[in-house]
């Protein structure tokens, strides 16, 4: 039995093609757990193409999540636009969890480095962090 309208049991549909929209926000997107996102909204567009003997998926996920800036420790926002056609799963699945593919999406798509540009981080963190950077000496070591 489907937990949520977006977990999505084959063996119900029709054959054929199948349009599902629905929004990530932040009650979902942060209720992960161990997740780096902190917040955000993104919309999710699915189209299924289920036939006898297998299926594609493509999804677009479009929005901004918010993540921790690995500089300064404040939020940040990370513009998401992901546009997958075929995925690949690993196996036939019986069901498909939408909700969660589309989140998936958003992790594997994230910068591997959160920091804010150039001046966006938090300036009371910037000079803290600036008073212990090292400096390399122009003098040779005797």
């Amino acid at each position: 039995m489907p937990t949520s309208p977006y977990t999505i049991d084959l063996s119900t549909l029709e054959l054929g093609r199948h349009e599902f929209q629905f929004a990530l926000h932040k009650d979902y997107l942060t209720g992960i757990e161990n997740t780096e996102l902190v917040g955000g909204s993104v919309q999710v567009n699915a189209v299924l193409y289920l036939s006898e003997h297998d299926f594609a998926l493509d999804m677009q996920v479009q929005g901004q999540v918010q993540v921790i800036c690995d500089r300064c420790l404040d939020p940040m926002d990370v513009e998401i636009d992901v546009d997958e056609q075929n995925l690949e799963l690993d196996e036939q699945p019986q069901s498909l969890d939408l909700k969660w593919l589309a989140y998936e999406l958003i992790i594997i798509n994230l910068p591997i480095v959160h920091r804010h540009p150039e001046g966006g981080c938090n300036p009371e963190m910037d000079a803290l962090l600036q008073n212990h950077l090292c400096q390399l000496s122009e003098e040779p070591e005797e």
